[in-house]
C-alpha cells in the first residue's frame, strides 16, 4: 500500500471511531409522552369521627355534672361524646353536605331548639326531632367573574372560630363564648368570592338555634373573611328578633358584632383573638353583652402541641321599674375560664388530649359535693362560684 493510501485509510478510520464513540455516549431521546393530565377530585366524599372522654371535677358534686361546660360535662366517668357520619358532594356545580350525630354531644347541641305541637294533620316539632342532624345544606355554584355559591338547609354558625368537631379545635372543651352563642342556624346563604383572598357571605336565617323558627321575623347576617397561609381575619354582623312569641321584653332586634383573627406566627407557633359584642333593645332597658378570649398554641415538637387559652364574659340584663328582661346567655353578670391544653397526634387524623381547666363566675353556676335537688321534681340547685377539672380525651377520623 502506498504511503498516502496508508496515511489516508489510518485517517478515515480514526475519525469514524470517534464518532462511533460520541454517538454511543449521547442519550438516545425517548418519544414525547403525552401532556399528563391531572385526576380530577373525587366529587363524593365521606367521613367521620368519634370522640370519648373521660373527666374528673375536683368539687366531686354529688350529680356528677360540670355545669355551664357545653359537650364535656360529666364528672367521673368516660364518656362517648359524638359519633358522625359526614357526606360532601360537589359534582357538575351541584354542591350539598349532610353530617349525622349520635352520642352525649347532641343533647346540649340542641338545648335551645324551640318546641312546637302538631296538630291531626301535622307533627309536632322539637330538639328530639333534630338532634341527630348536626348540618344538612344543598347549592349551586354560578360561575360569575368569581365564584359565587349558594346554599340552603341547616349550617354550623359562622359565629367565632371554634368548630363543633374537636379535631378543628386547639382545646378539648369549648370556650365560654362558644358555649353561650349559637350553634348552628336554619336559612339561606350566598358566598362570593371577591379576590382569591377574600370571600363575602349574606345569610338569612331563622335565628339562633333554630331550625323551625319561634317567631315570625328571621335574621340576617354578613360576614367578611380574609384567608391566607399565615392569617385568617373573620368580621361578621348578626341581626334579628330572637325572643319567642309573646315575650315580656318585646320585639327588639338584637344586634352582634363577632370578630376573631388567627396569625401564624411562625411554623412552630400560632395566636388566636377573639370578640364578640352586642346589644338587644327592650322594654325594660338596654340589654348588652361583651365577651373575648386569647389563644396560644405552640408546636413542642412534630406530633405534640401546648395550648392556653383565656376568656370571660360579661352579660348586662336590663332592668327598670316595669321589671326586668331575662339573661340571654348566663344566671350572672359574668363567667370566664382558663384552660391549659396537651395535644398529641401520632398520626394526621389522630388526637389524644389531657386538659386542665379552671372556671370561675360571678354568683353561684357550679356544682360541688352534696348537691340539693333531685333533678326530676326539683332542680339541682348550683351553690360553687368555681370548678376545676382535669379531662382525657381521645378522638380519630376518616
Amino acid at each position: 500500500m502506498r504511503p498516502f493510501t496508508l496515511v489516508t485509510w489510518l485517517a478515515v478510520t480514526l475519525l469514524a471511531n470517534v464518532a462511533r464513540a460520541q454517538t454511543a455516549e449521547r442519550p438516545t431521546p425517548e418519544p414525547s409522552a403525552p401532556d399528563a393530565v391531572a385526576p380530577e377530585p373525587n366529587p363524593f366524599r365521606l367521613g367521620g369521627y368519634i370522640e370519648a372522654n373521660y373527666q374528673w371535677n375536683f368539687n366531686r358534686p354529688s350529680n356528677d355534672i360540670t355545669n355551664f361546660r357545653g359537650f364535656d360535662n360529666r364528672h367521673n366517668t368516660f364518656t362517648l361524646s359524638n359519633i358522625a357520619l359526614d357526606a360532601q358532594w360537589d359534582h357538575a356545580d351541584l354542591i350539598g353536605r349532610v353530617t349525622l350525630q349520635v352520642g352525649h354531644t347532641p343533647s346540649t347541641y340542641y338545648m335551645a331548639e324551640p318546641s312546637g305541637p302538631g296538630a291531626s294533620g301535622a307533627n309536632a316539632t322539637g330538639a328530639e326531632l333534630w338532634k341527630y342532624v348536626q348540618q344538612a345544606y344543598a347549592g349551586y355554584r354560578f360561575r360569575l367573574d368569581r365564584e359565587l355559591q349558594v346554599a340552603a338547609g341547616v349550617f354550623l354558625s359562622p359565629i367565632g372560630p371554634e368548630s363543633m368537631a374537636v379535631r378543628d379545635n386547639w382545646n378539648w372543651s369549648r370556650s365560654n363564648l362558644f358555649f353561650g352563642l349559637p350553634f348552628y342556624h336554619t336559612g339561606a346563604r350566598a358566598t362570593y368570592s371577591l379576590t382569591d383572598a377574600w370571600s363575602l357571605t349574606i345569610s338569612a336565617y331563622n335565628g339562633w338555634n333554630s331550625v323551625v323558627d319561634n317567631n315570625r321575623e328571621k335574621s340576617i347576617s354578613a360576614q367578611a373573611l380574609y384567608t391566607r397561609a399565615e392569617i385568617v381575619v373573620s368580621i361578621l354582623y348578626f341581626g334579628g328578633v330572637e325572643r319567642g312569641r309573646g315575650a315580656p321584653e318585646g320585639r327588639g332586634i338584637r344586634h352582634q358584632l363577632d370578630a376573631h383573627v388567627t396569625w401564624n406566627v411562625t411554623p412552630r407557633l400560632s395566636l388566636l383573638a377573639h370578640g364578640n359584642t352586642g346589644v338587644e333593645p327592650t322594654r325594660f332597658g338596654l340589654s348588652h353583652w361583651q365577651a373575648g378570649a386569647v389563644y396560644g398554641r405552640l408546636q413542642v415538637f412534630t406530633p405534640l402541641f401546648v395550648v392556653v387559652r383565656a376568656d370571660a364574659f360579661f352579660e348586662h340584663a336590663a332592668a327598670n321599674v316595669a321589671g326586668s328582661a331575662s339573661s340571654i346567655f348566663w344566671p350572672v353578670s359574668w363567667v370566664s375560664s382558663g384552660t391549659f391544653t396537651v395535644d398529641y397526634r401520632p398520626h394526621e387524623r389522630a388526637s389524644f388530649r389531657i386538659e386542665y381547666r379552671h372556671d370561675q363566675a360571678a354568683g353561684d353556676m357550679y356544682f360541688g359535693r352534696r348537691v340539693a335537688g333531685d333533678g326530676v321534681e326539683q332542680p339541682y340547685v348550683p351553690h360553687r362560684k368555681s370548678q376545676d377539672s382535669l379531662s382525657l380525651g381521645a378522638t380519630t377520623w376518616f
